[in-house]
């Protein structure tokens, strides 16, 4: 004779009928709990990868920076070979790499732009400026860009305001 179920679970000591209903109901809470915790760090590592992404990426734009403003330099370096006439071409540099390992590039663009006559502080125009504008983009690794324009005024005299610059030392000779 068989026994049947119920009663053998009413006969259970601590095991009622409900029991296994919340054993289950346990069950699928600590699941949904698992489920949600795997969710929140998969989350996690997906936002400290981008992170990662996007920390490079502004290392590569601040070299391009770098790149670029080294350009700039570069160019007022080799201001003498602009010639200071109105209308006349930019002297271009271009891709000039950084370091021998670098992928670090600039390329610049000089050109004369007009002479300022009766510059402040100059006693009866025997002074002249002689504007410039240097425009160098740097370019790094994943494409990252940056331009930038600095004038540049060079003060000669007057009369010889045609005159190129040089270097004397560290500063501009005198025409």
């Amino acid at each position: 004779m068989r026994t049947p179920v119920s009663a053998i679970v009413a006969a259970s000591p601590g095991c009622s009928p409900g029991h296994d209903r919340r054993r289950g109901a346990a069950l699928i809470v600590g699941l949904i709990l698992l489920m949600l915790l795997t969710v929140l760090a998969v989350t996690g590592a997906g936002t400290a990868a981008i992170e990662l992404i996007m920390a490079g990426n502004e290392q590569f734009r601040q070299s391009a920076s770098y790149a670029a403003a080294a350009g700039i330099e570069a160019a007022i370096a080799e201001l003498a070979t602009v010639p200071a006439a109105p209308g006349a071409e930019a002297v271009i540099l271009g891709g000039v790499r950084i370091g021998p390992s670098s992928q670090d590039t600039y390329s610049t663009s000089t050109r004369f732009v007009g002479e300022e006559h009766g510059l402040p502080q100059s006693s009866a125009n025997k002074l002249v400026g002689l504007h410039y504008v240097i425009e160098s983009t740097g370019t790094s690794a994943r494409g990252a860009t940056e331009t930038q324009e600095q004038g540049v005024l060079i003060v000669a005299p007057a009369s010889g305001a045609q005159a190129q610059p040089g270097r004397i030392g560290a500063g501009l000779d005198q025409g």
